[in-house]
C-alpha cells in the first residue's frame, strides 16, 4: 500500500486556515497517486486547545471545514484530526477517517492528558478498519498501549497519529516504541507527528515508516516540515541519521523562538547582554531565530562590572551581528539609593542593593521593548529558576524564557555544539567564572553550589523526583541536598510569576512540575 505522510505546523484554534494547507498537499500529485494520506492528530484546530475547544463556534467551524473535505475527496482517502461532538457520547478528540465523499470512520481518543479530561470525554481508542483489503489500525499516540499481539483484530498496517510534545527524551522513546509494536504485531507501521512551536511546546516531527520486517521505510527530518509517500511493501532501508540529544535541543529552541514570534505577530527582539553564558546562548539562539537584523541587545554595566565583562558582550554582538548600546545603570542606581536613603536611613547595604540594579535593567530592558516594539527575552536558566536565583522583576522579566528549561550544566553543553564549526559565543564567556557583578568580586558559587553538583542534585529531584533521603543515598552529602531542596520548595511563588518557558526536558517549570506554593 502506497501511504501518503504529511508532517506540518499547525495553527491553533484556526481549522480555516489549517484547511488551506490541507487542500493544498491533498491535490500534490503525490497525494493523488498514494492510496492514503495521513495527517498528524488534531490536524483542523491545533493542540494544545485547553479551554478554547471547549466553545462551540470553534467546533462548528472545524465542522464545517470537515464537510467541505470531505465534499472534496472523491475518489481519495485521509485521516484527519478534530475536535468531534459524537451523538450521545458528547465532545472528543477524534481522528476522522474521509473515503470518497464520505466519513467512513471516527477514532476517539481513549488516554487522555489531565489537560484533555477538562474538555473532552473518553473515547474508544484504536479502531480495525478494512480498506484496500488491508486491516488498518488507526488510533493516537497515547493509545498505543492496547495493541499486542492478542489484539481481537490483527493490523496489517498500524496507522499512528500523534502531537507530541517534545523533550529531549521523547524522540528515542518514540522510535523504540514504534520498533516494539512492529516487532509485536508483525505489521507495518505509520507514524505522523506535527511540527512546530505552540507557546511554550514544541514538536519535533520527526515521523517515520516501518515495514512489518521492522526495516526502516522513511524517517522524517526533525523540527521541520515535511510530506513524503512510502510504498509499505518495500524492502530497502532508508539513510537514518540519528541525530544527538544536544542538537535535537537547539533546533527545538531556535523553531520555539521563530514560531512564538511569528505566530503572535512580533519581529523584533531585546535582551540584556551581561558578557555572561546564559545572555550569550539566548542572544545566539534569537539571531538564528528571527535574523540578527531583529535581535537587540543591551549592556549594562554597573560599577561592579569587569573591563573583559563588556568585552565578552561586544564581542558576542560583532560575531553574530547584533546590533547594540552600552547603558551604564551607575547614575540610575546613585539616584535610587539617594532618593530611598531617607527611608532606609542608616541601615547596611545588603541584598536589596543588588536587587535594585537587577530591577534597574529589567526597568531598561522593558522600555526597550515598549519603545522599539520588541518583545523582551528573558535569559535565566533552569538552575537559577529551581534556586530562585534572581531578581523578581529584574532578571526575571520578559515575555519568553528561551532556556529556563535547561540546567547550567546543559546551556555549557549547548554553547559547545554552537561554536563546534568557530567561535560564535567568545571562549572567555565559556571559561570564565559566572557571575551577576552586583557586588565587589561576586561569583554565582558565593550563593550556589558548583553547578556540576547542584545540577546533578536538581535533576535527581526534579526529573527523577526523588526525596532528599533518596539524593542523599546517591552520596551527596545531606546538609547540601537539605539546602538544596528547601530553596527549590520555597521558590516556588517565584517561578509562579515567571515568563512563559519553552519546554525541552521531560518534567519543566509550570507545565508539567506543579506543587504548592504552600
Amino acid at each position: 500500500m502506497n501511504i501518503h505522510i504529511v508532517q506540518h505546523d499547525i495553527a491553533t484554534n484556526n481549522p480555516e486556515e489549517n484547511m488551506k494547507w490541507i487542500v493544498e498537499e491533498l491535490d500534490k500529485p503525490e497525494s493523488r497517486e498514494a492510496l492514503l494520506t495521513v495527517f498528524p492528530a488534531c490536524t483542523l484546530c491545533g493542540y494544545p486547545q485547553f479551554g478554547s475547544v471547549a466553545y462551540t463556534d470553534l467546533q462548528k467551524r472545524a465542522q464545517a471545514c470537515l464537510q467541505e473535505l470531505v465534499e472534496r475527496s472523491e475518489h481519495r482517502a485521509f485521516l484527519i484530526g478534530m475536535p468531534l461532538q459524537i451523538q450521545d457520547k458528547g465532545l472528543c478528540n477524534a481522528i476522522v477517517f474521509v473515503q470518497n465523499c464520505a466519513v467512513r470512520g471516527i477514532i476517539t481518543k481513549k488516554y487522555l492528558a489531565p489537560d484533555e479530561q477538562k474538555y473532552f470525554v473518553r473515547g474508544e481508542g484504536i479502531q480495525v478498519i478494512q480498506y484496500q483489503e488491508q486491516q488498518i489500525a488507526i488510533g493516537f499516540y497515547e493509545d498505543l498501549k492496547e495493541l499486542s499481539k492478542s489484539h481481537i483484530e490483527q493490523p496489517d498496517i498500524v496507522v499512528c497519529c500523534g502531537c507530541n510534545v517534545f523533550d529531549y527524551n521523547k524522540p528515542y522513546r518514540i522510535r523504540y516504541r514504534m520498533h516494539k509494536i512492529v516487532e509485536n504485531l508483525n505489521a507495518g507501521l505509520v507514524f505522523v507527528n506535527r511540527t512546530g512551536g505552540e507557546g511554550c511546546y514544541l514538536y519535533a516531527g520527526g515521523s517515520l515508516a516501518m515495514n512489518a520486517a521492522g526495516t526502516v521505510l522513511c524517517q522524517f527530518p526533525y523540527f521541520e516540515e515535511h510530506a513524503q509517500s512510502v510504498d509499505m511493501q518495500l524492502m530497502e532501508e532508508c539513510a537514518d541519521e540519528k541525530p544527538e540529544a544536544v542538537e535535537l535541543v537547539y533546533k527545538a529552541l531556535v523553531m520555539g523562538v521563530r514560531d512564538y514570534f511569528r505566530k503572535n505577530g512580533l519581529k523584533r527582539a531585546v535582551l540584556g547582554l551581561s558578557g555572561g553564558m546564559d545572555s550569550a546562548m539566548v542572544c545566539v539562539i534569537a539571531a538564528d531565530a528571527l535574523g540578527a537584523e531583529n535581535v537587540h541587545g543591551l549592556l549594562m554595566p554597573s560599577q561592579y562590572s569587569t573591563d573583559h565583562s563588556v568585552k565578552d558582550a561586544v564581542d558576542l554582538a560583532n560575531n553574530l551581528g547584533v546590533a547594540y548600546d552600552i547603558v551604564p545603570i551607575k547614575p540610575m542606581f546613585d539616584t535610587l539609593r539617594e532618593c530611598l536613603k531617607p527611608v532606609f536611613g542608616d541601615r547596611p547595604e545588603d541584598v536589596t542593593e543588588e536587587n535594585m540594579q537587577a530591577r534597574i535593567r529589567g526597568t531598561m530592558v522593558m522600555s526597550y521593548a515598549n519603545k522599539f516594539g520588541a518583545m523582551a527575552l528573558n535569559t535565566t536558566n533552569k538552575s537559577e529558576a529551581a534556586m530562585g536565583y534572581g531578581t523578581l522583576y529584574g532578571d526575571s522579566c520578559g515575555g519568553l524564557s528561551v532556556i529556563g528549561d535547561l540546567y547550567k550544566t546543559e546551556v555549557y553543553e549547548l554553547a559547545e555544539y554552537i561554536n563546534r564549526d568557530g567561535e560564535r559565543i567568545p571562549i572567555n564567556t565559556i571559561q570564565k567564572p559566572p557571575s551577576a557583578e552586583l557586588r565587589p568580586g561576586q561569583k554565582d558559587t558565593d550563593s550556589l553550589p558548583d553547578y556540576s553538583v547542584l545540577d546533578a542534585i536538581l535533576n535527581l529531584h526534579i526529573e527523577e523526583q526523588l526525596c532528599q533521603d533518596e539524593i542523599v543515598e546517591e552520596g551527596y552529602d545531606p546538609e547540601l541536598v537539605a539546602m538544596v531542596l528547601r530553596k527549590v520548595r520555597i521558590n516556588e511563588w517565584k517561578r509562579l510569576q515567571f515568563a512563559p518557558v519553552l519546554k525541552v526536558s521531560p518534567m519543566s517549570f509550570g507545565l508539567d512540575r506543579r506543587v504548592p506554593v504552600s
